[in-house]
């Protein structure tokens, strides 16, 4: 499918492409993408997600007329970022299923500000090669179906935002965002199993939840309490499981404030072999008690259920030992 890229994107014959990629990924997609392209493409390698590379990809796409983020997460959130500062079409190609910013307008970005994402604007298309994908390493697949099943919690708490604050909430937005989520739980068995269909099924539902994120015009259908905590244990201990790792163990311990069925979405991501443990994204015990009580910080204007229950430590850690966490 990679070689119906230039077909895909129907850009004119001389336009200059701009291609922001990780290493690996170029050399095993090199040959074909410039083939597809016709040698349009100028390579901007991307190691990290950070303001840095942000700032590289758009120093190479001055006079580009796309640009295109292939592979992980990395690689889409930087060429989505520099595409939205430079007014440019972003086309989203992922090589890897782990997360929802494949078709979201927000990106993850290193060395800002804020600890949570930023917006940008989502792709104008995108191009899912699901063999590719059937590819990646099996812990990219499971924590997408964690960045998925957090969806459970994520539209949980924007109802109570509504309720306590008169927010916007959107019911189209908040069920597609929920099908997404529901997918992994009531098919987790057959997801763990992987193969094909699995991945395919993934993906669309990573695509309907980046899509759900546009269509709210926030991040509301897709980030609640649960990605708090994996923002904040980002900040204490840095580069230590994948984000929708992080999101779907967040879930587990939110659902249970929320009074939803947390045992149903840990038994999920342990079908899907997604960590349901503190151990199992290598964080002590205290990190997690501690991510848990700065959470309600990271975006104290966002409205969650962490704003109805105040956890101190003492209360954070029954929680992470009731739902098994720690």
């Amino acid at each position: 499918m990679l070689r119906l890229l230039g077909r895909f994107m129907e850009m004119p014959k001389s336009a200059k492409i701009v291609v922001a990629s990780g290493l690996n990924v170029q050399e095993k997609v090199r040959e074909v993408v410039g083939s597809s392209l016709e040698g349009r493409v100028s390579w901007v390698d991307v190691a990290v997600s950070d303001m840095r590379n942000v700032h590289s990809v758009m120093k190479a796409s001055k006079d580009a007329k796309c640009i295109v983020g292939l592979g992980g997460g990395k690689s889409v959130d930087v060429g989505k970022l520099a595409a939205s500062r430079l007014n440019l079409p972003f086309f989203s190609v992922p090589t890897s299923a782990s997360h929802d910013g494949i078709a979201s307008p927000f990106a993850s970005i290193r060395g800002t500000e804020k600890h949570y994402s930023i917006k940008a604007r989502p792709p104008v298309g995108i191009l899912a090669d699901v063999d590719v994908i059937a590819a990646a390493p099996p812990q990219l697949f499971a924590a997408g179906c964690g960045d998925l099943v957090a969806k459970l919690t994520a539209v949980k708490d924007w109802q109570l935002g509504h309720e306590a604050t008169g927010e916007y909430y959107g019911d189209y937005a908040a069920n597609l965002a929920l099908m997404s989520g529901q997918l992994i739980v009531n098919n987790s068995k057959r997801m763990g199993r992987g193969g094909r269909s699995a991945v395919r099924d993934l993906v669309e539902a990573l695509i309907s939840a980046g899509v759900a994120a546009g269509i709210a015009g926030s991040s509301r259908p897709c980030s609640g309490a649960e990605h708090l905590f994996s923002h904040a244990l980002d900040a204490i201990s840095p580069g230590r499981g994948l984000h929708g790792e992080k999101c779907g163990i967040g879930a587990i311990m939110v659902a249970k404030l929320q009074g939803q069925n947390w045992r149903s979405i840990r038994v999920a991501l342990k079908d899907v072999r997604a960590p349901t443990t503190a151990a199992g994204i290598s964080v002590s015990e205290d990190q997690v008690v501690e991510a848990l009580v700065r959470a309600s910080e990271i975006r104290p204007d966002r409205y969650t259920i962490l704003s109805e229950v105040k956890l101190d430590h003492r209360a954070a850690r029954e929680l992470a030992e009731d739902t098994g966490v720690i």
